[in-house]
Formats: structure tokens, C-alpha cells, sequence
């Protein structure tokens, strides 16, 4: 594949009270920058695959600082529009999960959420653009941002750009009035590639999880209900190719962690990941789907890229932040292969 990655979605600082509170008594909170389109953006543009964002920011002198910042890291910022509103951010207590309780979002009002159609030149937007990416996130925060997310779509789809998603499910953004389901199923329809995991595929997509598999908590009965989740996706939203899916289950302070994908009526799974201790959770989603992007970018088989994403997102565990430092050698020389 030939052109650029385009990644689509809001531009957030996270914001790390540690659970005592004392950052209170030293006067002082560790903060990331990130959204989980723009930790997709960083991870390609380490991995030597062109890439560009698309968010919108309010018109100030922060917003300066926040463009040099993606410049540097070589992330193409010809996309980013500057509007009305103000820069979304959240806070989520050092070590938690972001669907964890421990997660406060503030981003009600931002220039993301407020941006309306009509308003972007998408010509512009999609010069050299290959494949297009969003997730789930975006048509949470508001109806105007669905409605943007939308019009997106339907200009990538007319021009023939690979289009993935993410089905990120964030309970405590849907407040405007729509339920996921009454919104993600319209926009699932322009996508070559969907990723995510067989719940939030029941919860956005309407693809119902059958019996209680968490009863064995075995990696074979989770695999069989992802092969049947995925090919119902499929049937579903005939433009889908690709199906891929994270089994990630917290043990204690610990992780255990695999995926699957399925693609041209074959399955393939990953080897299992463990670990007993993680830094940072935030943006372990976001670079499985990023190394999706980069194997089926570089033409890999679908096996080596799912091997590879899995490596990557396992390695974002232990790193802080909300994007990867990982390079390709490195993620390379980390994969586990089944025995």
C-alpha cells in the first residue's frame, strides 16, 4: 500500500493524580499527551509508515506548543483544524484502566466535539491519503461529532481509501441522548477493518455474545466465540475484510493477554501473553491496532500481522504514557510464538 495514513479523532492531555492524593501535598501531576487516534498516529510514524492527524484545537498559543510537538515526532499536521471551543482532557488515577471508575473526562465543549459539517475541506484532508481511521470514540462525544465522523466516512468511501475502526466503548461519553447502538452500525458500514473485542461488538454493533463464556474462562471457547463473532461482523457489514479481536483479562496487579483475526475465511490466533506486573494500560489498545495498520500497510499475511500488533500492544503494557516508544526491532524480537 502506497499514500498516507490519515487518523481521525480528538487530540487530549491526560492528566495522573496518583490514588493518595499526594500530588496535592507536592504540588505537582504527571500528564501525557494523547487520544487514541493520535497514540495510532505515533506509533506508525515511529514505524516509518507516513501518517497524519486529523483533530481540531482552539486557536492558542498551547495549541502552538501541541503542533511543534506532533511536528517532531513526525506525525503531519495539514489536517488539524483550529475552531471555536477549548482542548479536551481527562484524568485517570496512576495505574488504572480507562474503563475503570478511576477515569473523570472533561472534554465537554471542546473544539473536537463542537466541529460541525460542512466546515472541512475533505479534498484537502484526503490529498494522498490511503486508509482512514477512527474508532468508537468519536461518536460518543456528541451528535455534532457523529455527524462529522460521518460525512468523513462517506468522503474516504467515495474515494477509495481503506477505512478501519476501532470499537472503543467509553459508558461515561455516551451522554448526549444516543445509545451506540442507534449510531455505530451506520458508520461500521463504511469499514474495511474492524477491531475490537466480542463485547464491544455486542455492545455497538449489535452482534450478540452467545451463552456465558466467561464460565471456563478457557482461551479455546474465547477464540470460538471470536470466530463467530467475526464472522456474523462480516455478514453484517459486507465492505468488512478483516475482523480482529484482544482477549485481555486483568489478573490482580497482572495481565493475560492474546487476539485473533479472521480475514479471507481463515482464523488465526495469537500466542498467550502474561505478565504479574504493568506500568501503563492507557494506549495498549491503540498500538495493537496501529501494528494491524502497519502488517496489512506492508502487505505482511495476516498471521504475521496479528503476531506482530500482539507484540506491540503486550509491550505498551510497560511503557508510560498513552503511545509506544517501540520500535519495529524491537517489537520484532518480542514476539511469542505458539508451542
Amino acid at each position: 500500500m502506497t499514500g498516507k495514513v490519515l487518523t481521525f479523532g480528538e487530540l487530549l492531555l491526560r492528566f495522573c493524580p496518583d490514588a493518595d492524593g499526594q500530588w496535592l501535598a507536592t504540588n505537582t501531576m504527571p500528564f501525557h499527551v494523547g487520544g487514541a487516534e493520535l497514540n495510532v498516529a505515533t506509533a506508525l510514524a515511529i514505524w516509518n509508515i507516513p501518517v497524519k492527524y486529523f483533530t481540531a484545537l482552539p486557536d492558542n498559543g498551547l495549541t502552538n506548543q501541541l503542533l511543534t510537538y506532533l511536528q517532531k515526532r513526525s506525525i503531519g499536521i495539514t489536517a488539524i483544524s483550529k475552531s471555536e471551543g477549548r482542548l479536551g482532557t481527562f484524568y485517570l488515577t496512576k495505574g488504572k484502566d480507562m474503563k475503570h471508575d478511576a477515569v473523570i473526562y472533561d472534554r465537554a465543549g471542546s473544539s473536537f466535539a463542537k466541529l460541525k459539517v460542512g466546515t472541512v475541506n475533505w479534498d484537502e484532508v484526503l490529498q494522498d491519503v490511503s486508509w482512514f481511521h477512527f474508532s468508537a470514540i468519536c461518536p460518543a462525544l456528541s451528535q455534532e461529532a457523529t455527524e462529522l465522523c460521518e460525512e468523513a466516512l462517506k468522503a474516504a468511501s467515495e474515494r477509495g481509501i481503506y477505512i478501519s475502526v476501532d470499537l472503543n466503548y467509553r459508558a461515561k461519553l455516551w451522554q448526549y441522548g444516543k445509545q451506540p447502538i442507534e449510531v455505530m452500525p451506520q458508520l461500521a458500514k463504511y469499514c474495511d477493518l474492524i477491531m475490537g473485542n466480542v463485547w464491544a461488538a455486542e455492545k455497538l454493533l449489535g452482534i450478540p455474545v452467545l451463552g456465558d463464556i466467561h464460565e471456563s474462562g478457557q482461551k479455546s471457547i474465547y477464540l470460538k466465540e471470536g470466530l463467530r463473532s467475526s464472522e456474523d461482523v462480516i455478514k453484517a457489514f459486507p465492505k468488512c475484510k478483516v475482523v480482529a479481536n484482544t482477549f485481555r483479562f486483568d489478573q490482580q496487579d497482572g495481565i493475560n493477554y492474546y487476539t485473533s483475526i479472521y480475514a479471507d475465511g481463515e482464523f488465526h490466533s495469537s500466542a498467550t501473553y502474561n505478565a504479574d506486573n504493568v506500568i501503563d494500560k492507557v494506549g495498549s489498545g491503540d498500538c495493537f491496532m496501529a501494528g494491524l495498520i502497519y502488517g496489512i500497510y506492508n502487505q505482511l499475511s495476516y498471521k504475521k500481522t496479528l503476531d506482530f500488533a500482539t507484540a506491540a500492544a503486550f509491550a505498551k503494557l510497560f511503557i508510560e504514557g498513552d503511545a509506544t516508544t517501540s520500535t519495529v526491532d524491537d517489537i520484532i524480537n518480542t514476539i511469542r510464538y505458539e508451542i
